[in-house]
């Protein structure tokens, strides 16, 4: 029993804890892009990212656009569920067998645990001071990269003159049997989507919810596909990410985000892991990220980044349903959120189905 002790007292304290260690040093990036290139290519060209998400190919452009930026670098992502990669990552960082370089996640709750534990590398990419304050640590650790966000996603084919623009609309009797939902007690996004929902509406709006007999899915890409396929019955999803892009005359989904109602949208955070064999090349991928160029394709966590002509909508501060902040909140509350869970568990039942990224949905 005590040599059992002893080995968790020596693993616990290989992950040292910061709180006590004073002004940590901070690398501010001073080089340009192509400097950082440079010395990312003579680092060897490589660098491997673990990104949250539902779907194996989320990232494919994302690769694409980064080796056709980069010439001789490749880009090795692997997406799992967000909630799935962290553990790994806690193994690796146990073990001091750090074979990934970078990572993304929706798990916001591990990067400040990571940062206290000095699992990150403190460092400031270019445009890290633009970055809004309530997405990123002080000591450049960790900070947001993208936004993603909820909206209401629906075919328009397959509902022809029926309106939907606040989550009372999803309760007509037009949409029964017509809803596809991700399960709530399966991704902590999603929970905190009904959760803010049944703040305002109540109970009795979950329990009309069901009535309407939603199809129950695991991931959160998933309802959007099944909507938009001509074949199924379902038709619309407020479990899905929303694209705020103005809608292109060639597809059918409608996306509108509520405005009496709110919906869940926060910035999804990075950081460098230390001792990633490829620090340079991470590096490279994360300034390259958060540069003007990338960051103008949507809503952006930089500050000095206008939206740009292709989003139908102000940028998020300025949305009446949304608060980009609260979901940090809600995801450091881990208590909270494990009550949450088992609520949605008692009501809808235990997630059923493969993994989403092997369920071919």
């Amino acid at each position: 029993m005590f040599s059992q002790i002893l080995v968790l007292a020596l693993a616990t304290g290989a992950l040292a804890d910061k709180l006590l260690a004073f002004n940590t040093e901070t690398t501010i990036e001073t080089r340009s892009i192509d400097e950082i290139y440079e010395a990312a290519l003579a680092e060897g060209g490589t660098v491997t990212l673990w990104a949250g998400g539902d779907e194996t190919t989320q990232q494919d452009s994302l690769k694409k656009a980064f080796e056709a930026a980069f010439p001789g670098m490749t880009l090795n992502v692997t997406v799992d569920v967000s909630k799935y990669h962290d553990g790994k990552i806690d193994q690796q960082l146990e073990s001091g067998n750090v074979f990934v370089d970078a990572t993304f996640l929706q798990t916001l709750h591990d990067f400040p645990r990571w940062a206290q534990q000095g699992s990150l590398l403190n460092y400031a990419p270019v445009g890290f001071d633009q970055i809004h304050p309530a997405f990123k640590s002080t000591d450049a650790s960790w900070y947001g990269l993208f936004f993603i966000q909820w909206g209401i996603n629906y075919n328009s084919a397959k509902l022809p003159g029926i309106a939907i623009a606040e989550y009372p609309d999803l309760l007509q009797e037009a949409l029964k049997d017509k809803l596809v939902l991700t399960y709530p007690n399966d991704d902590d996004a999603v929970l905190y989507q009904f959760y803010l929902i049944m703040q305002q509406y109540g109970e009795s709006w979950f329990d009309e919810l069901l009535a309407q007999n939603p199809r129950w899915v695991r991931g959160t890409a998933t309802p959007s596909t099944i909507l938009a396929k001509a074949n199924t019955t379902e038709a619309v999803t407020f479990t899905s990410h929303g694209s705020p892009n103005v809608r292109s005359n060639t597809t059918t989904t409608v996306t509108v985000f509520p405005e009496e109602g709110q919906f869940v949208s926060w910035a999804q955070t990075g950081a460098i892991l230390k001792g990633a064999p490829h620090p340079e090349s991470a590096k490279l991928l994360f300034n390259w990220m958060l540069s003007p160029e990338h960051q103008s394709t949507g809503w952006s966590v930089r500050q000095d980044i206008p939206v740009p002509d292709t989003i139908a909508y102000p940028d998020l501060w300025h949305m009446n349903g949304t608060n980009p902040t609260t979901f940090f909140d809600f995801m450091l509350n881990r208590p909270n959120v494990e009550r949450l869970k088992l609520y949605f568990e008692d009501k809808i039942g235990t997630a059923q189905g493969l993994s989403p990224l092997i369920d071919d949905l």
